[in-house]
């Protein structure tokens, strides 16, 4: 692959500055005016065109002791490379409700153990097909009922003899009750699981440091190069991503810039001591740092999160039914997801989207025949690769001198002709250390992919995007976007496949589900009306199952991904 050149650009010294401000003061004065005047007359004649662009208002913010670093800045729709009319509908299906008074103690805040859920109506059988209504009450750890919404649960059918579970989505009324119908997809015995993830407050300050530019994430670069005598040095330094005016990380002028020319992300290292920016080699990720009040340690303390709720757990019991569960349809782009989109019985997945069906090891190399596979994203898909690997026959790993787990990866089939690479996507990334230039944007990837029948785009780009603004992931999104209609237009045949984002094991203020469910949420419609992509929904894939949540899925839930994927590649 071509290497991306990355350019630096560092500001001016502050004495330089003033210098010419005064020496020619007479006719900045002069532009200024003139500048004025010419905003004023465009401001009339074009002022629908000037609306379209106008920044949303941000949410107040005011820092403590804790949050004194956090810079709250103001980002236009323009900003993040879409239209007004684009963002607005993102806030639209982004909102969610918030607490109603501000919460100055833990008592005034959900309780796991007050907050209860009951069925609706609960009868003695069912059938397949049918679905049952459940109801949550919220009540705070004083036992009083919730009057606000914001609350984020968790809802599921399971049974784990059967090895079967179905995903429910969560009805928020805002008003302390939440409600869910639940299908009842399989025959036999089947039980209610409601899990509080988190509370209304903590989803709270979630958003507001969401919103906000504090540095919740750092990274390390290494630079390398001839020191004193000729003796090679090494400098670690701090870095971290530059995001539109104040949304910086560090102030001054103290660090080394490096510009994509194409996607125009910043990066940013301390300048090192002794070498110039020149010299950056390596990439590392850092440390976390939190920004949570003591109050706010307390909400999200682990007692409180990611915790079962009591209610009715008494058995359901499903009998067999004439109506048809599945869906015959053959697989494509251009599907929309049901709620629930599948469901799994005996540990295998079945679809409500389309035809999914199972692939042998034998018939993977099949499906996969004539293919080159270019997979992108982060360790998620590096697992898919990973299995791949292991799984088709014949399939080699190619000795590209990089790290096992870094990449990027190649392997090679050589009877049946099929390739299959994987690499990062570009920074911010938590990877251990790497060169620097083996990071590439997965926008700028796709632009140098040719296309056509035999050509598979796999990406997934969010576990390590939740550390940083969402303003910022949307215009990432939207260069994503950008490429994928150029690559579609150029060679129409080309499979592309989103993956999405799935449940995993933190559940903290660095990573949790709610940040990831509403990357996904972003994802999905972006590309909602872009002909020829298909988005795979795997966060209802790992939410439901009854394994223990990881951000790598156990094998049993990968397999069933695969068999999606494949079912796409070599439809039915």
């Amino acid at each position: 692959m071509k290497e991306k050149k990355l350019t630096m650009s560092i500001p001016p010294t502050s004495d330089s500055s003033v210098h010419r401000f005064r020496r020619h003061n007479i006719c900045l004065v002069l532009l200024f005016i003139f500048t004025s005047t010419c905003m004023t007359v465009w401001q009339l004649l074009d002022g629908d065109q000037m609306k379209q662009f106008q920044p949303p208002a941000p949410r107040p913010f005011t820092p403590t002791r804790h949050t004194q670093t956090i810079a709250s800045y103001n980002i236009s729709a323009f900003d993040m490379g879409i239209s007004q009319e684009e963002w607005d509908r993102l806030q639209k299906v982004l909102d969610w409700p918030s607490p109603d008074h501000e919460i100055t103690e833990l008592g005034l805040s959900t309780s796991p153990v007050h907050t209860t859920f009951s069925t609706v109506g609960f009868n003695d059988t069912y059938k397949v097909g049918d679905k049952i209504s459940v109801t949550i009450t919220a009540r705070d750890h004083n036992k009083n009922l919730k009057t606000c919404g914001g609350d984020f649960f968790q809802a599921k059918v399971f049974n784990k003899k059967l090895k079967a579970s179905v995903y429910g989505k969560v009805f928020d009324h805002r008003n302390g009750t939440h409600t869910v119908d639940l299908l009842l997809p399989w025959e036999g015995q089947a039980q209610v699981s409601i899990r509080l993830m988190h509370s209304s407050e903590v989803v709270q300050f979630f958003k507001k440091y969401w919103e906000t530019s504090f540095p919740r994430n750092h990274y390390y670069g290494y630079f390398e190069g001839p020191g004193p005598k000729g003796v090679r040095i090494s400098e670690k330094v701090k870095c971290n991503l530059k995001w539109i005016y104040d949304g910086s990380w560090s102030k001054g002028n103290c660090c080394c810039e490096y510009k994509d020319e194409k996607t125009e992300t910043v990066w940013q290292c301390e300048r090192p001591k002794q070498l110039s920016c020149d010299y950056w080699v390596y990439h590392e990720r850092g440390p976390f740092q939190s920004p949570l009040t003591p109050l706010e340690k307390q909400l999200i303390a682990s007692k409180l999160t990611n915790v079962g709720i009591p209610g009715d757990t008494r058995i359901i019991n499903v009998l067999s039914s004439s109506a048809s569960i599945g869906n015959a349809e053959r697989c494509r782009s251009g599907l929309t997801t049901p709620v629930p989109a599948g469901f799994y019985f005996q540990d295998v997945w079945k679809s409500f989207v389309c035809n999914t069906r199972r692939f042998s090891f034998t018939q993977m190399a099949d499906c996969l025949a004539n293919k080159i596979i270019y997979m992108m994203g982060d360790s998620t898909t590096r697992q898919w690769f990973e299995f791949f690997e292991r799984s088709v026959p014949g399939l080699k790993r190619l000795n590209l001198h990089t790290n096992s787990k870094n990449g990027p990866l190649m392997a090679l089939e050589m009877t049946k002709n099929i390739i299959i690479h994987w690499r990062p996507h570009g920074l911010p990334l938590q990877f251990r250390k790497m060169p620097a230039v083996d990071l590439h944007y997965i926008s700028n990837e796709i632009d140098q992919i040719a296309g056509g029948r035999h050509t598979v785009v796999v990406f997934t780009i969010f576990a390590h995007l939740v550390v940083h603004p969402l303003t910022f992931y949307v215009r990432k999104v939207a260069k994503i976007r950008q490429a994928v209609v150029l690559l579609l237009k150029r060679a129409p045949e080309t499979t592309v496949i989103i993956k999405s984002g799935n449940t995993g094991l933190t559940k903290n203020e660095y990573g949790n589900d709610w940040y990831r469910m509403q990357l996904n949420t972003v994802m999905s419609e972006m590309f909602s009306d872009i002909k020829g992509v298909v988005y795979m929904d795997v966060w209802q894939m790992t939410s439901c199952h009854y394994s223990r949540e990881d951000i790598h899925p156990v094998r049993v839930i990968v397999v069933s991904e695969l068999d999606m994927l494949l079912s796409h590649v070599c439809p039915s």
